[in-house]
């Protein structure tokens, strides 16, 4: 990670143009830090801020409020950030890969751009995990598969978001499987506990968190990452069961565009050690932490683009 030190050049006249005459960048923070979370609460975004919150507070020495807008698999939230936030560092916002990319490819006016805001960090993965009910039918994929196969468009796997992460999973499913499900899209992970418990859908596609939270009373049949999760070390991964399917969320968080590079440094620190305090009590729920910051960011989004962009285009055709 990079922390500027000499990027100091026109941070003056930058803040005028904002309306904060005679302010210093080094003061920065003074006061109560938003920090949106564009699901509903339960969900891995909102446990993680959760986790963050008391710790940011210490580290940047202000009070940091979690509240929630969800909607549109983000898109709400993301929207209306997009349009009002005000580049001061005292606004920022919970940031998801694939849906900040898939979502603006698929819907004619998602509502925000990919880049229209500046990315601090991207501070944890999860992959995603296919569960369903623990008095499910399908004990095992092939059994989901199999019947999937004979009965077209039968089996609903609920997930948060329209593509999204967990959408884009199905997605892979059905072209790696050869068979056709119907995905229902949720506002987030929170409501997907009961939708699965209750019986409201045949399964869920969601992430390593949710499998490791309800391997209890749930069944978990497999797992899109390139090794097992440690948190759920009897889980198979696609891949063993013969499906080359790898994939999830990358969680960050992001700030508006115009955001001084002082305080977007500022805020990379502060998440980098906050992501130092919480591992301990993140790695075992199914979160895998990273510190992807800068440069990286945008290598990653590039990557992960790539590696969508068929699978989006191929939906869009099919819509």
């Amino acid at each position: 990670m990079k922390f500027a030190t000499t990027r100091w050049v026109g941070s003056l006249s930058l803040l005028a143009a904002l309306g904060i005459p005679g302010m210093a960048l080094a003061e920065y923070p003074e006061q109560p830090i938003t920090y949106t979370i564009p699901f509903d609460p339960g969900g891995e975004s909102d446990v993680t801020a959760r986790f963050q919150e008391p710790h940011l507070e210490e580290i940047l020495g202000v009070d940091v409020n979690v509240k929630h807008r969800p909607g549109g698999g983000g898109a709400v939230g993301w929207s209306e950030f997009q349009s009002s936030a005000e580049p001061t560092g005292y606004e920022m916002i919970g940031v998801n890969i694939p849906h900040i990319i898939a979502q603006p490819i698929m819907r004619e006016n998602a509502g925000y751009e990919t880049d229209g805001w500046k990315i601090v960090t991207f501070f944890h993965t999860t992959p995603n995990a296919l569960i369903v009910p623990k008095d499910s039918p399908f004990k095992t994929l092939d059994d989901l598969v199999q019947y999937a196969k004979e009965n077209p468009q039968a089996v609903t796997l609920g997930g948060s978001g329209t593509f999204s992460a967990n959408h884009l999973g199905a997605l892979r499913l059905e072209r790696e499987a050869g068979i056709d499900v119907t995905y229902i899209p949720f506002t987030g992970t929170g409501p997907l506990p009961a939708a699965v418990q209750g019986g409201h859908v045949s399964g869920i596609f969601n992430y390593s968190m949710l499998g490791v939270q309800m391997q209890d009373n749930a069944r978990v049949l497999a797992v899109a990452s390139e090794e097992r999760v440690p948190a759920l070390p009897d889980v198979p991964t696609f891949k063993e069961l013969g499906y080359d399917i790898v994939g999830g969320a990358y969680r960050g968080v992001a700030v508006p565009k115009d955001t001084p590079d002082e305080i977007v440094n500022k805020l990379e620190e502060a998440f980098a050690k906050t992501n130092q305090r919480i591992a301990e009590k993140q790695e075992p729920l199914g979160f895998v932490m990273t510190d992807i910051t800068d440069e990286e960011v945008d290598k990653v989004m590039q990557q992960l683009k790539s590696a969508y962009q068929p699978i989006l285009e191929e939906a869009k055709a099919n819509q």
